[in-house]
Parts: C-alpha cells; structure tokens; sequence
C-alpha cells in the first residue's frame, strides 16, 4: 500500500473499536469503493468539530449554550444527578429510558498509572452543581473496576461536608445470566447488591 493509505489507515486505528482489518476496509472503502462519501464524511466532522462543544452544565455533547437535557423542562428537578464516565454511557441510559433525571458527565475516571488525576476531569463543576443545590442527590454510574471505584471513593471523600446523598448503581450478574460463567468480581458485586423479597 501507499504512505499516504498507511496514514489513512493508522489513524482509523485510533478510533475505539477498530482494529487493523476494520481500519483497512474502512480505508478502501471510502478511497476506492465510496469515493464520493470521502468528502461527506470530512464536511460532516469539520461541522461537528465547529460546532459541538461540551455543555458547561453537565459535560454532555451540546451545540447550544446548554445540552438538550439540562433544557428539557419535562426531565425530573428533583435534584438527582446520575455520575458518568463518559458520554457514550449517558447515551445508553438514555436509550434504555430507565432514568429521567440529570446527569453529569466525569470524561475519565482517575487512573494515576495513566496520569489522570483530579484536574483532568469534571469534578469542579458537578461541586459546583452540589454546592448551588442544583444536584442533591448523586447515583455514581460509574465501572465496577480498579479506576471505577477509586473515582467514587474520591468522590464521596470529597462531598462528605455537603448534605448530598449518594448512591451507587448495583452490579452483578445479567439478566439470563448465570452463575455458573460468571467471574468472581461480578458475583461478588451481585452478592452485595441483592435485594429483600
């Protein structure tokens, strides 16, 4: 292949989810099978770059002053605000339409191997929201690993002063799911999250 593909293709790599087979056929697809969408899809992220920013309220994509859930007056105001790692898990909430409140998106969780601290993520402004009264109630919806929980230990060290209340999502095994094939972690996490008949 050429300089120029390789290029192409190493930074189609970059995306998450894509390996290096997917990363070619994305490449020939859009240089030589899909000529025409080549120009599409640069328009589309030019676009995308200008215009969708991070909401200040929240951290969700926005391309207003607010995201359309901060601004949404049918959304719950009771003060609840669910804690996630990143958009994409906003997103799956919101498909799965079990939660009708508002969020706050962390972008990361801390992880001191890889150099994420405190700073690097959207802490000052979810205190910023506790210490207004926007935010009352915090349901941390964050990974049940290592970074995870140390992210909701940080956090909770950190709004002990405050009259918050928080909670955390339950974890265990999955619907259909069976004992027998789950890992220790996840039947450890089912076990303390079991609930009273």
């Amino acid at each position: 292949m050429t300089p120029t593909f390789d290029a192409l293709q190493k930074q189609l790599k970059k995306l998450p989810g894509v390996g290096y087979r997917s990363a070619e056929r994305m490449a020939i697809h859009l240089l030589q099978e899909k000529p025409e969408d080549c120009q599409i899809l640069i328009d589309a992220l030019k676009l995308a770059k200008e215009s969708v920013a991070s909401c200040p309220r929240c951290g969700n994509l926005s391309e207003d002053a607010e995201c359309g859930i901060c601004t949404d007056n049918r959304r719950s105001s009771s003060g609840q605000v669910c804690v996630v790692e990143h958009v994409s898990d906003l997103m799956s909430l919101e498909k799965s339409g079990a939660y009708t409140g508002s969020y706050h998106v962390l972008h990361g969780k801390l992880s001191p191997i890889n150099g994420v601290g405190p700073d690097d993520l959207n802490i000052e402004a979810l205190l910023s929201r506790v210490r207004s009264g926007d935010a009352t109630e915090l349901i941390l919806a964050l990974p049940n690993d290592i970074e995870g929980e140390a992210t909701c230990h940080y956090l909770i060290d950190l709004l002990q002063p405050s009259e918050v209340t928080v909670s955390r999502i339950g974890f265990g095994l999955p619907s259909g799911g069976s004992v027998l094939y789950a890992d220790a972690v996840t039947l450890k996490s089912a076990l303390e999250a079991r609930q009273e008949f």
